[in-house]
C-alpha cells in the first residue's frame, strides 16, 4: 500500500472511531447535562471536537482528491467517494446548523434531530471505512511509478 492510501485510510478510520464515540457517548450525554450547564458544556464540546474533526476531515478529503488525481479509479475507492461527499454536505448543511441552535440552549427537539441525523453520517463513515478495507484486501493501489 502506498503512503497516500495509508494516510487516506488512517484519516477515514480515525473518523469512523470518532463518529461512533460522538454518536454513542457525547450526543446522548447532552440530554443529561441539565439546562444550567448545557451552554457551557456544548460550547466546550464543539470547540474541542473541532480541533480533532476538522484536520481529519480535511486530510480525508485532500487524500481522496490526490488519490483520484493520481489515477486511482478502483471501483471500491470511487464508491467510497459518495459517502465522503454525503458527510461533508451533511456536516455543513445539517449538523452545524443544529449545533448552532443548541448553542443558545438545550432544546429536546433539536437534540433529537441532531442524534437522528447523525446516524446517517455514522453509517456513511462506516461504509467508507468498509469500502477501503474491502478494496485494500482485494486490490491494493500500487505506488505510482
Amino acid at each position: 500500500m502506498n503512503a497516500l492510501l495509508a494516510a487516506h485510510c488512517a484519516a477515514t478510520w480515525a473518523l469512523v472511531g470518532l463518529i461512533w464515540t460522538v454518536q454513542l457517548v457525547h450526543y446522548p450525554l447532552f440530554a443529561q447535562v441539565g439546562a444550567d450547564a448545557f451552554r457551557t458544556c456544548h460550547a466546550r464540546h464543539t470547540r474541542n471536537i473541532t480541533f480533532i474533526v476538522a484536520p481529519l476531515m480535511a486530510a480525508e478529503l485532500l487524500t481522496a482528491v490526490l488519490l483520484f488525481l493520481r489515477g486511482a479509479r478502483e471501483p471500491w475507492l470511487l464508491a467510497s467517494f459518495a459517502p465522503l461527499l454525503f458527510n461533508w454536505l451533511s456536516t455543513w448543511r445539517v449538523q452545524v446548523p443544529l449545533h448552532n441552535r443548541l448553542a443558545a440552549g438545550f432544546d429536546p427537539e433539536t437534540h433529537r434531530r441532531l442524534v437522528g441525523t447523525n446516524w446517517w453520517r455514522t453509517l456513511a463513515w462506516t461504509v467508507r471505512g468498509g469500502c477501503l478495507i474491502i478494496g485494500i484486501l482485494s486490490d491494493p493501489i500500487r505506488a505510482p511509478e
